[in-house]
């Protein structure tokens, strides 16, 4: 027995940004407006199978970039970190690829900018470059930008003196230099600068 026609009866706002779908004169779901326009939901159009997988493919879209938005408003990610956030949510390759190149486009997702912020961060706290590099990799930046994240730092020779400068130029700082991630002849160079290398 066939299946009867499903025609879309009325579209009736239902709060900002969504509306009402109405199948045959009965309330069938609220979307939101913008996934109703794209599957050409409209009013006495047949809510066909293609109609309709046409809406559920909008909807998961809009659900994956409210995912990776709302991720995005706690802080800035690399692609891959946000990637890993939409797979964990169950959202399908596709859709997360999608995702992405549609945030890439609008500026919003930027490895080499995620690099440099982080790269900055990490400077600003006492890193050296072994770690911030650790850092970027274990979080999916793509070698190019993490080297240009490092690139734009201050040299790390001049960080490592700074903190020589603060903390003394005992072993004590060259252990922690050491646990942050400075390279060897940069701390060496920080402490012969300082103090001689002599050990407190």
């Amino acid at each position: 027995m066939a299946q009867p026609r499903k025609i879309v009866t009325a579209l009736r706002a239902a709060g900002p940004g969504r509306v009402q779908i109405e199948l045959d004169g009965e309330r069938w779901r609220t979307v939101p407006l913008e996934a109703a326009v794209r599957s050409r939901i409209a009013n006495g159009v047949q809510l066909d199978r293609e109609r309709a997988r046409a809406l559920a493919r909008e909807l998961r879209r809009l659900a994956a970039l409210r995912t990776a938005t709302g991720a995005l408003r706690q802080r800035d990610r690399s692609a891959a970190e946000l990637a890993a956030r939409l797979e964990r949510r169950g959202v399908a390759a596709a859709d997360r690829e999608r995702t992405l190149e549609t945030l890439e486009r609008a500026g919003l997702v930027d490895d080499r900018r995620f690099a440099l912020g982080r790269a900055r961060s990490l400077a600003v706290r006492g890193s050296g470059d072994a770690l911030i590099r650790h850092d970027l990799e274990q979080r999916g930046v793509a070698a190019e930008a993490v080297e240009a994240g490092l690139a734009a730092l201050e040299p790390e020779p001049i960080r490592a003196e700074r903190i020589v400068a603060r903390s003394g130029s005992g072993l004590k700082t060259a252990l922690y230099l050491a646990a942050r991630g400075f390279e060897e002849e940069a701390i060496a160079a920080a402490i012969a600068q300082r103090g001689g290398g002599e050990v407190d």
